[in-house]
């Protein structure tokens, strides 16, 4: 049975940084305009509809599932952020297996520290869509060898607040020690490389 404040609460331990994923989320938006977006790995973290209009969470925990079953307080948190209509859904699955989504029907695909989701979900970003990762679990060095994807920006973040940026690009994804590991090793290690540049987080298009 929904729990108004359990639900706030488990938001609130997800938000402890206040505002921080809605500045977040702001500046992507700003430099990558969505209507449609695919959270996967999402748990609780509903600052996507704070900005965008449709997000589509994904996440296999109990307690996301249960967050999201409260949908009259979760609809309150949201509203409390913005005044216009969003939408939302929860679908409780493992993104690694078939996703009951439409393939290239979705203008960004979000995947922060969850993963690796590419190879099993880049298909569902749209063709010149986005998919955003930062690097844990080497999702951000799988995407580099995904010859669907071409790194478009990067994410860095200074003292709370946080900036697109398309310039230097070439600079990124240079490996602290060649060769690039392969998909395979990367695979293998379950984790991040260390590149010579570490933005907060990469925004790659699909172009393939």
């Amino acid at each position: 049975m929904p729990d108004e404040t359990w639900t706030r609460r488990l938001w609130g331990e997800q938000n402890k940084h206040e505002g921080d994923r809605q500045r977040f989320f702001t500046a992507v938006s700003e430099a990558i305009p969505a209507a449609r977006v695919l959270y996967l790995g999402s748990f609780v973290d509903i600052a996507p509809s704070f900005v965008f209009d449709d997000v589509t969470y994904v996440d296999t925990d109990r307690r996301a599932s249960r967050f999201f079953d409260d949908a009259t307080t979760v609809d309150a948190i949201i509203r409390e952020h913005r005044a216009d209509e969003t939408h939302w859904r929860f679908i409780r699955a493992d993104y690694r297996r078939e996703l009951d989504l439409e393939s290239d029907s979705f203008d960004l695909v979000l995947s922060l520290y969850t993963g690796p989701t590419s190879d099993a979900c880049g298909h569902f970003a749209r063709p010149r869509g986005h998919f955003l990762a930062n690097s844990s679990h080497g999702e951000v060095a799988l995407l580099a060898l995904d010859e669907r994807f071409s790194l478009a920006a990067v994410i860095t973040s200074r003292a709370g607040s946080y900036a697109v940026t398309q310039r230097g690009l070439e600079d990124h994804l240079i490996p602290k020690r060649p060769p690039h590991p392969s998909r395979e090793e990367i695979l293998s290690l379950g984790r991040g490389i260390a590149y010579t540049r570490s933005p907060f987080a990469y925004i790659f298009e699909r172009v393939g």
